[in-house]
C-alpha cells in the first residue's frame, strides 16, 4: 500500500503519535520487516476510540493477519469483552496468539482459523462491532452478510476503503483517475462503497487516514 496524502501531513500524523507499548512496536517492527498487511497505530487508535464511543463489547473481524487491530480493539472492549479474531492461516493464528499473551488481552479473544466468511455466515448473534479486512474483491460479499450481523447503532468498519487512491477511477475526471485499468480489488473496493453510501441500513462515512477507513453506523 503507498500513501496518497502529503507526505509532510501524514509524517506529521505520525510524529504526533504516542509511543505504544512494547508488544505493538514489535509487531510494526514484524510487518514493516515482513511486509505483513496492518492497519498501522494511526489507524488502530482511531479502531480504539469508536469502540469506547459506543461502548462496544463484541467485535468480529474479518481478516487479522497477526493480530495487530485486534489487540486495539481487545485493549478497547475492556474486561468481559469479547474479540473474534479470524485468519485462514494457523501461523498466522500461532503468532498472534504470543503477541495477545504479551499485550495481556489473550483472555478476551477467541480466535478462529479458516475463511473469515464463512466464520461469520455461522454465528447467528449481532456484534456491536465488524470490522472488515478480507480481500478487496470480497468486500462487496461482506456488505450482504453485514446488516444481519451489526446492532442498531453498532458500526461496521473497513479498512482499505480508498485502496491507495485507485478508486478515484469512479469518479469519473479523467484528472483523477489512474491510466491503468482498475483490477479487481479497486473495481471491488468500489462496489462496497457505493453499496454502503446508497444503502438506507447504514449512514456511511470515509475518513481518509492511511488507506482510508469506511465508518458506517447501523440504522
Amino acid at each position: 500500500m503507498k500513501s496518497f496524502t502529503d507526505e509532510r501531513v501524514e509524517n506529521y500524523l505520525y510524529a504526533m503519535l504516542p509511543q505504544r507499548e512494547p508488544v505493538l512496536q514489535e509487531m510494526e517492527r514484524q510487518a514493516k520487516a515482513r511486509d505483513i498487511p496492518i492497519v498501522g497505530p494511526a489507524v488502530g487508535r482511531l479502531f480504539y476510540q469508536y469502540a469506547r464511543l459506543i461502548n462496544a463489547k463484541t467485535v468480529f473481524e474479518l481478516g487479522s493477519a497477526i493480530g495487530y487491530s485486534t489487540i486495539w480493539w481487545a485493549k478497547a472492549v475492556g474486561e468481559g469483552g469479547t474479540v473474534h479474531y479470524t485468519d485462514g492461516s494457523r501461523k498466522n493464528a500461532d503468532e498472534a496468539r504470543g503477541y495477545f499473551e504479551q499485550a495481556g488481552v489473550a483472555d478476551r479473544i477467541q480466535i478462529h482459523v479458516g475463511d473469515a466468511l464463512e466464520v461469520l455466515s455461522e454465528r447467528k448473534e449481532e456484534f456491536d462491532i465488524v470490522f472488515n479486512d478480507v480481500d478487496k474483491h470480497d468486500y462487496p460479499r461482506v456488505f450482504n452478510m453485514a446488516a444481519a450481523r451489526v446492532r442498531k447503532g453498532g458500526l461496521f468498519i473497513s479498512d482499505n476503503a480508498l485502496w491507495s487512491g485507485s478508486v478515484a477511477y469512479a469518479a469519473g475526471n479523467p484528472d483523477l483517475a489512474n491510466s491503468a485499468e482498475p483490477d479487481k480489488y479497486a473495481k471491488g473496493v468500489v462496489e462496497f462503497n457505493r453499496l454502503l453510501y446508497s444503502s438506507k441500513d447504514w449512514f456511511t462515512t470515509i475518513v481518509p487516514l492511511r488507506d482510508g477507513v469506511a465508518v458506517a453506523l447501523r440504522v
